[in-house]
């Protein structure tokens, strides 16, 4: 049986991992690595309970560090693994730090890597998550996309050896997922009802935001929280920990009342507080296509997206870090067309991807 080490450590990955790692186990020897990317437990550890995802061999801890330091430090310790174990193949997804340095590693050790979410492009290079995925996807020897417009992007770039179209693993998530996200949850579990005297809270905005561009100085933030406070309904916010102390300086300044600051929360609670929010305000790549999957107006904190699709038909607005921008657009962001295109998949991408695994290797 092949061996195959996969990379994760951000929480999305996780997610994706999920679906994958179930379509694996019966034809390829996975070995788990953790770099600790996402340290905080409630994004890291109770994903892999939650979601049965195979517990990994490797925990690296890296933690947080800027850019360089944290992806050097990975690519250290990813390499003395690769010597250890011999994989066959190492398995990425994305576009974090924590993919990078499992591609470099691999790469750098002729171990064909590969990329998972391959061809996605948002065109802004000074994004680092943009940077990470061109790179990954030049060092891969196989490539999975998401959709047919990845592919596109991959062959104006010349790759266009061992290039699939096999939809969205995420697609497959919350597909799955999204089932057991239904009666089993419900909004109490946050206290909301304590916190505001007892009151029915049945309908709300979800708000994640923590990307460096919107979160760099108190700035852009301070536009975002100003607009979210003035919405019409409870916004909930459930909070990165890399951006806590910034959030939590602010509200004692300005105190907005009608955002709900949490805790990370698991994903079985995402998806419920996802598919029953009026809308969503994010920076989150992955969360856009979440919200487009469950029919859900999302509005979108970014000047681009790498999933152009969602754009169609008012799924997805993409809006400035400014307050009477994102306020209006917030407030008009409606989907005018509930006959969407399936771009994502009919939730059989990780079997597409092992298969097509199988049979490569059929060929050998």
């Amino acid at each position: 049986m092949k061996k195959i080490i996969t990379v994760v450590g951000a929480r999305p990955q996780f997610i994706k991992a999920a679906v994958v790692s179930r379509q694996l186990k019966d034809n390829f020897e996975e070995i788990i690595i953790h770099t600790g990317q996402h340290y905080d437990s409630n994004m890291s550890d109770v994903f892999f309970e939650q979601l049965g995802i195979p517990k990994p061999k490797y925990n690296l801890g890296i933690g947080s560090g800027t850019h360089g330091k944290q992806t050097g430090m990975m690519l250290e310790k990813i390499e003395e693994i690769l010597f250890k174990e011999k994989p066959d193949y190492v398995l990425v997804y994305g576009d974090t730090n924590s993919t990078l340095a499992g591609a470099l590693a691999a790469s750098k050790l002729l171990i064909p890597v590969i990329h998972i979410e391959a061809g996605l492009r948002s065109f802004n290079i000074n994004m680092p998550e943009e940077q990470n995925r061109i790179l990954t996807d030049h060092i891969s020897k196989i490539l999975f996309c998401p959709t047919q417009t990845a592919v596109d992007n991959l062959k104006k770039e010349g790759i266009t050896n061992n290039v699939y179209n096999v939809g969205d693993v995420m697609c497959d998530s919350v597909l799955y997922y999204s089932k057991l996200a239904n009666a089993t949850l419900k909004i109490q579990t946050l206290n909301l009802e304590s916190i505001y005297e007892k009151k029915v809270i049945d309908k709300w905005y979800l708000a994640t935001i923590h990307r460096a561009e919107n979160t760099f100085d108190d700035k852009k933030l301070l536009e975002i929280l100003k607009a979210l406070n003035e919405l019409d309904e409870l916004v909930i916010f459930p909070v990165h920990p890399r951006i806590k102390k910034m959030v939590d300086d602010l509200n004692k300044q300005f105190q907005y009342n009608n955002i709900y600051f949490v805790k990370p929360v698991d994903y079985l609670t995402m998806l419920f507080l996802t598919k029953n929010a009026k809308k969503v305000i994010t920076d989150s790549g992955g969360l856009q296509k979440e919200c487009y999957i469950l029919n859900i107006p999302c509005i979108t904190v970014r000047d681009q997206t790498e999933w152009i699709e969602t754009l169609k038909c008012g799924y997805n607005t993409l809006a400035k870090p400014v307050y009477e921008e994102l306020k209006e657009k917030i407030e008009n962001a409606q989907i005018i067309d509930s006959h969407k295109i399936n771009y994502y998949g009919d939730g059989d991408s990780s079997k597409r991807i092992v298969d097509i695994l199988c049979l490569l290797e059929n060929k050998k």
